[in-house]
């Protein structure tokens, strides 16, 4: 899928705020607020539930990453996801 085509499908999901559950949260990672280099996908089956995380890293930016915006797109739509969220920024790995 085209890199475009899968922020915007994620941007889109993010703005439609919390639906429900399941939900998705994502949280991007750096050693600078510039570059992230590792993302985080957090999935919740319902509220109370324990939280499955799944990490994905990338050489470069995994923001501009096709193949991690692509997969983060197909988690969403594997999993029916009602909500996903998402920390803005780049937390800095310490």
């Amino acid at each position: 899928m085209n890199l475009e085509k899968s922020k915007k499908r994620i941007a889109k999901k993010v703005k439609m705020g919390f639906q429900g559950y399941p939900q998705i949260s994502l949280a991007y990672y750096g050693n600078t607020a510039n570059l992230a280099s590792e993302v985080s996908l957090k999935f919740t089956l319902e509220e109370g539930a324990n939280t499955q995380e799944e990490r994905l890293s990338s050489k470069g930016d995994a923001r501009e990453d096709e193949v991690i915006q692509s997969a983060i797109v197909k988690m969403i739509e594997r999993s029916a996801v009602k909500t996903v969220s998402q920390v803005e920024g780049v937390s800095i790995i310490g």
